[in-house]
This record gives C-alpha cells, sequence and structure tokens, in this order.
C-alpha cells in the first residue's frame, strides 16, 4: 500500500507534521502532581498580577490630594492649612450610609487617626469601625486625618491646637446634643487627645484610647521588645539623623519598617504566601490593606524628634514633666472627662503595660485617684492585635458597639478605677428590653492593686529606662555639636533619595516596567482558564507544611534575635557603671519625677471637702434619690447597663435634668457619702418632701432601677432595706 503524501506549506512534498500538544492536557496527564503545577503555575502569575495592580493603586493613592483609606463619603469641614499656625490636618464630617439615621440630639463622636507612618483612614476602614458603629448607634460622626506632608514649621503643640478648634467647630455645630464629643484618639492620636483634654478639659465628652501607648517604658521581660528599640540606637539621634538626611522631613515608611520587624514571619512570608496559596479569594482584602500600609506620610524633623524625646525615650507624659511653649504644664490628672483605655494582650505594639502604665505611673493610692476626680475605665481584649483595635471589624466589634451605645452610662460614671466587662447576652437574662445589642456591659470597680497585678512596675527597670534617657541627652548633643552641620550639608545630595524606604516589588510591578502589561493579559487570560488543584492533593498538603516550617524558622529567628537584643540592653543598661556614670544611683527614690498632690492641689481638694461637708443636707427629693441609688449601687458589683437605661426612661419621662445636671448631682452625692457615708445617709429623710405620695414615687422609682438587673441579694439587699427605713423615718405631712 503507497505511503500517504503530505504536503509543505508551500505546497512541496514533506513528511508528516504531528499536532502541537496541550501544555494543560500533558501537565492534567501526570496526574495530582500535574494538576498542582498547573494550579501554582496559575497561582504565580495572579499572584504578579496582584502585586502589579497593587503597584497601580499605591501609585493613584500617592497622586490624590488627601489619599485616606475611609469606607464612607465625607464632607471638609475645617481645614488646618488655612490656620494661623497651619497643620496638615483636617476635619470632615463623615456621611451616614444608607438606612442609617442620626440622631442629632445624641452626642457627636470624633475620630482622630494616628500619623504613625501611614496615611489616615484607619478608623473608618470597614463598615464595622470606630466610625461604622458610632454612626449605627445614632451618633453624628466626624473624623480628623491628615494630608501626606507636614506644613513648614508645624509642631506637635500647634496639631493641639488644631484640634482644640476642630472641637470647638463640633460643638458649635451641636448645640442641641446632650453631651461633649466623645474623642477617639487612635494609637499615636491617643496621647494627643490626653494632651489636649488635659490643657482643654472643658472640649471633651468621653475619651476613648485605643491601643495608645501612654507608659513608654513599661512592659514585661521576654514579651515587649520594640521597647528596647531606642535604647539599642542609642537614643534619639538616629532620629536626628534621619530627619537630616531627609532635608527636615522624616519619612513615614521608617516607622512602618519598625512595626514590621516585629514579625518577619508575616513580612517576608506568610503575607505574601497567604495571597499566593487563595489568590482566588484573597486578593481583594490584601489590596484593600496594602491600600493603608504602603501609604507612607511624612513628618517634620521636629515633630518627630519631639515625639521621641519627650514621649518614646523620654516617657515625660505620665511624669507631668512636659510643659508647652506658653508655660502650661501638661497633667493627665486635669482631664475631666472620662477615660476609657482599650488595649490588648494581642497587641506588641502597645501592650496593655504600655496602655495602662500611666496610671500607677500617676497615683500612688485610689484615694489620690479618688481626690482628682477622674474616672478612669480599662477594657483588656485577649487576642486581637494592634490593628484590629482601630478596625473592630469581627474580634473587637463588641467592644466597639458597647462603647457607642453606652457612651452616656460612660459618662455619668462616678469618679474611680472600673474595669469594662462584656457578658453573652444570653434568652435567660433579666429585663432583655433594657439590653442594647448582643452583649451586656459592666463597669467593675478596680483597685490601682488590679493594675499594678497586670502592669508590673519595676524599680530596676525604671532605672535602666532612665539610663537610656540620660545616654540619649548626650548622645544628641554630640551628634548636633559635632556631625549635624556635615550631614545637612551632605542632604543636599540627590543621591540620598535612594535612603526613601521603599519596597523593591513596588518599583518591579510598577507601570515602569515594559513587562507589566503582558503580564496583565496573561493574568486574564489565566483567569478565564483557571483550573485550581483539588483540596485533597497531596501536593497542597506539601506546600502546607513547607510554609510551616519556613514560618517556624523566621519565627525562632525573630525569637532568638529579641533574646538577644533583650540581653544586650539588659547588661549595658543595667550596668551599676553605666546607672553611675550618667548620674543614677540604686536608691530607693524612684529615678525620674513621680507627680504628688502639690500644695495647691491639697488645698483645692480640702476647700472641695470643706464645700461638700457643708452641703450634705442640701437639695431635696431628687437629691434623696440619687444618693440613695449611688448608696445601694456602692455595695453592688459595679454599674450594669440595665439600670442606667432605667434611669435614662425615668429622665425622659420626667424631663427634669440634663445629662450634665445628672452627672453633676451624681458626682455631688458619690463624694458626699465617700466624706461621711453616716451624715450622708442620716440627712436623707430631711432632704425628702412630706407629701407621702411622693415619697412613695421616689421610692418604687429606686426599686425599679435597683431590680434592673434583678432582685437585690447580698449587701445591695441590705442597703435597699436601709433606704426603705429611711424614706419610712421622714415624719407624715
Amino acid at each position: 500500500m503507497p505511503k500517504a503524501s503530505t504536503t509543505q506549506p508551500n505546497g512541496s512534498p514533506g513528511k508528516s507534521t504531528p499536532p502541537n500538544p496541550d501544555p494543560m492536557a500533558l501537565l492534567q496527564a501526570w496526574g495530582p502532581l500535574g494538576d498542582y503545577l498547573l494550579d501554582a503555575t496559575q497561582r504565580t502569575i495572579l499572584f504578579w498580577d496582584v502585586l502589579r495592580r497593587r503597584s497601580e493603586q499605591d501609585a493613584e493613592q500617592k497622586a490624590r490630594a488627601v489619599p485616606h483609606v475611609l469606607s464612607f463619603d465625607a464632607e471638609l469641614v475645617r481645614d488646618g492649612r488655612t490656620f494661623e499656625r497651619p497643620v496638615n490636618y483636617l476635619l470632615v464630617r463623615i456621611k451616614p450610609p444608607p438606612g442609617v439615621t442620626i440622631d442629632q440630639h445624641k452626642r457627636p463622636f470624633v475620630v482622630i487617626d494616628p500619623r504613625a507612618g501611614h496615611g489616615p483612614g484607619i478608623g473608618g476602614f470597614k463598615a464595622d469601625s470606630e466610625l461604622g458603629v458610632a454612626m449605627r448607634a445614632g451618633h453624628p460622626a466626624y473624623f480628623v486625618g491628615f494630608t501626606p506632608d507636614p506644613m513648614p514649621g508645624q509642631t506637635i503643640e500647634d496639631i493641639m491646637h488644631a484640634e482644640a478648634r476642630f472641637l470647638e467647630e463640633v460643638i458649635a455645630l451641636h448645640p442641641q446634643a446632650e453631651g461633649r464629643p466623645c474623642v477617639i484618639g487612635n494609637c499615636q492620636a491617643g496621647w494627643a487627645v490626653m494632651m489636649l483634654a488635659a490643657t482643654r478639659p472643658e472640649l471633651c465628652g468621653p475619651i476613648i484610647v485605643p491601643g495608645s501607648p501612654l507608659s513608654y517604658w513599661a512592659g514585661v521581660e521576654g514579651e515587649n521588645p520594640m521597647r528596647y528599640t531606642g535604647g539599642l540606637a542609642g537614643g534619639s539621634w538616629m532620629t536626628a539623623l534621619m530627619g537630616d538626611l531627609g532635608g527636615g522631613r522624616f519619612d513615614g515608611g521608617h516607622l512602618v519598617r519598625n512595626f514590621e520587624n516585629l514579625n518577619p514571619a508575616n513580612t517576608f512570608w506568610t503575607k505574601h504566601y497567604n495571597l499566593w496559596a487563595r489568590v482566588d479569594s484573597e486578593a481583594p482584602r490584601f489590596l484593600e490593606f496594602e491600600k493603608w500600609w504602603g501609604g507612607h506620610v511624612n513628618l517634620n524633623a521636629e515633630e518627630i524628634q519631639w515625639i521621641v524625646d519627650q514621649l518614646f525615650v523620654g516617657n515625660r507624659l505620665a511624669t507631668a514633666e512636659i510643659v508647652t511653649d506658653d508655660g502650661v504644664r501638661i497633667d493627665l490628672r486635669n482631664i475631666r472627662s472620662p477615660i476609657l483605655c482599650f488595649c490588648s494582650r494581642g497587641d506588641n505594639i502597645t501592650p496593655p503595660q504600655q496602655a495602662l502604665g500611666w496610671i500607677v505611673d500617676l497615683y500612688e493610692t485610689d484615694h489620690d485617684l479618688l481626690a482628682a476626680g477622674q474616672t478612669i475605665v480599662y477594657a483588656i481584649h485577649d487576642s486581637v492585635g494592634h490593628l484590629g483595635i482601630f478596625v473592630s471589624g469581627g474580634v473587637a466589634r463588641k467592644e466597639h458597639e458597647e462603647f457607642a451605645t453606652n457612651i452616656d452610662l460612660l459618662d455619668v460614671l462616678p469618679p474611680g478605677l472600673y474595669e469594662a466587662v462584656l457578658t453573652p447576652r444570653t434568652a435567660d437574662a433579666v429585663n432583655p428590653e433594657l439590653i442594647v445589642g448582643d452583649w451586656i456591659v459592666r463597669f467593675e470597680p478596680r483597685t490601682l492593686d488590679d493594675v499594678r497585678t497586670i502592669v508590673r512596675p519595676d524599680p530596676e527597670n525604671e532605672r535602666r529606662f532612665a539610663a537610656v534617657r540620660r545616654v540619649s541627652e548626650i548622645n544628641l548633643g554630640l551628634y548636633r555639636t559635632l556631625f549635624q552641620p556635615f550631614v545637612q550639608a551632605l542632604a543636599r545630595n540627590p543621591w540620598l533619595a535612594l535612603l526613601k524606604p521603599a519596597s523593591l516589588s513596588d518599583e518591579l510591578f510598577s507601570a515602569r516596567n515594559p513587562l507589566m502589561q503582558p503580564l496583565a493579559e496573561l493574568a486574564g487570560q489565566v483567569r478565564q482558564e483557571r483550573r485550581p488543584a483539588a483540596s485533597d492533593n497531596p501536593f497542597l498538603q506539601w506546600q502546607a507544611l513547607v510554609s510551616e516550617s519556613v514560618i517556624a524558622a523566621l519565627d525562632g529567628f525573630r525569637d532568638l534575635r529579641d533574646r538577644s537584643l533583650e540581653e544586650v540592653f539588659l547588661a549595658i543598661y543595667g550596668s551599676p557603671v553605666l546607672q553611675a556614670l550618667v548620674g543614677i544611683r540604686a536608691t530607693d527614690e524612684p529615678p525620674r519625677r513621680r507627680p504628688g498632690l502639690e500644695p495647691e492641689r491639697l488645698n483645692f481638694i480640702q476647700q472641695r471637702i470643706d464645700e461638700i461637708k457643708l452641703r450634705l443636707a442640701e437639695g431635696g427629693v431628687r437629691e434623696a434619690a440619687i444618693r440613695s441609688l449611688v448608696y445601694i449601687g456602692m455595695g453592688g458589683p459595679g454599674v450594669d447597663e440595665r439600670a442606667f437605661n432605667v434611669l435614662r426612661q425615668m429622665r425622659v419621662e420626667q424631663d427634669a435634668m440634663t445629662l450634665d445636671e445628672f452627672k453633676r448631682a451624681l458626682r455631688e452625692q458619690f463624694f458626699a457619702l465617700l466624706l461621711d457615708e453616716k451624715a450622708a445617709l442620716d440627712a436623707i429623710p430631711d432632704m425628702l418632701m412630706s407629701d407621702p405620695a411622693i415619697r412613695a414615687d421616689t421610692l418604687a422609682r429606686i426599686r425599679r432601677v435597683v431590680s434592673a438587673i434583678g432582685l437585690p441579694t447580698g449587701e445591695r439587699a441590705e442597703r435597699l432595706a436601709r433606704i426603705v427605713a429611711l424614706f419610712d423615718s421622714c415624719p407624715a405631712g
């Protein structure tokens, strides 16, 4: 049989050409290995494409005049760049999303974002973030953000004054609101808010400081390595150097690097591995986060130098050592607003020790705190990380929802120290109609010893960090005298722009790379032909094992690095020789200033005590009822939201007192009981009106409030019985 003839493309006879094989078909013919190789190749192409899209996203963000990551629409209210002392801060009003109704009689919420290397918006990053939960609770919401570059010459004090003007504007816009604005200061914005409230206490309602470091030397050995950074660098001279190399600007990317160094496994592997392994579903979340994480902003060299010298290394905020340019001492004891510190054991940037240590720095005894008239509440989450505290999505959402819905209760708490305790709402909860949300919030009294158990203050630790502060002052002085003029002259060299902390991947996947357009087209084709490997593919299991081993290796490196750096720090700054050289002696006295009760403060406190004692028997049935409720409440486990909601209903029904009036009356009666409980109780019959019907109605209201969380038992029942006896002892009219 003759052979079949073949024809070449040019028409000439030739040999037969087999059809081109399908690469996908060949890979699939290899079984699970082929399926995995095909899947991994497609995931790699899609992974590269996500990095390309991130680069495009970053370029778009940088092109915006005010880049932010707010998920809500907003309108500009005040622009700090137009002030006499201009700052790059802006006040905007957040527009409520569809379906959300704002009650103009409720106090506004003002969220201030941290300027800690990233751009603004993390407080309104998601629908469940701080702004979102505040608006869902019916509160008007405002946001304080900033532009990428500071105004020339702006200082931390300029920013503080600008934020005060913002609050004045918000107050003016809501004259009908009941109560001053609730101010939320995230992370580094927290200490700025506390400074503002200490110098302008009349502007702030309740203050919430999530994840905010206020006591910078505090921490636990073996757990909080970030606090050693300043000492290991020799102090703040490195900050001055970077500011000089930046020509008077400090790139926020340097701060971001410090955060990333805390967890090298996540920085160098996990973040990108998770994207590559689950690229079909992970890309939107990755891009959403990177939009904020990669948006670095600048600070003036003077700003960051003040922050490092006064706070991170100097630790002068909690000891009232900071004095403004116009001679005002910033003393956190002057804050008149309730303060809620929200922190987490899972936060390795602001651990609970740094969030709460300022309380035991300021106060020696519980009586000192009460004498200052301060209300301090703390809430500690078990696991959420630093960023999760602000975003509030998922694990921290319940705290923000409860804080927002019970903000008026927080505002009227008597002076003292409390812990916010949240318990799940169950089907058998007493008076469920008085519970807002899925959790019951209760503010339980605590003592300074409870906080000391968390903070674990250590005099030796104080001496080490006091030595760091002295060494920092010496090194900064040497740098400014010997090297700063030369560095500032060198900073004019354009080649120093290469020191800008930029990611190599951003450059490789930017539009400047001519390979990116073909990559985008290839990724589009891959999406159409996507063939993921089956979940039971053994090579996927092998891939997960490899990832776990890489993470374990990087975690091991981190732990070894942290232990080594801690040992170096302790050896250097714990040395008695070094401490003696910088003037620190191992004595019983603390190595830094402890704010005491100055004579003028003692005189003021004594004057207030005398005034309250003189007015023990003043007031009528309303004051007697509040005194009775405070007395009964002091014998219980804490202040429950249900009891307050009953009071709120009564106040609305009677329309007799504003929230501020109720707050003042409650504090007055609390101090009356605290100073002379017997005399305060004995005065109740004289305060009651002679009309038996009014007394009976008042007593019924007291019973209703006390029973809001269930029938009183134990000490609360005994105290209620004593109040009933006092009411019954009132002479008939």
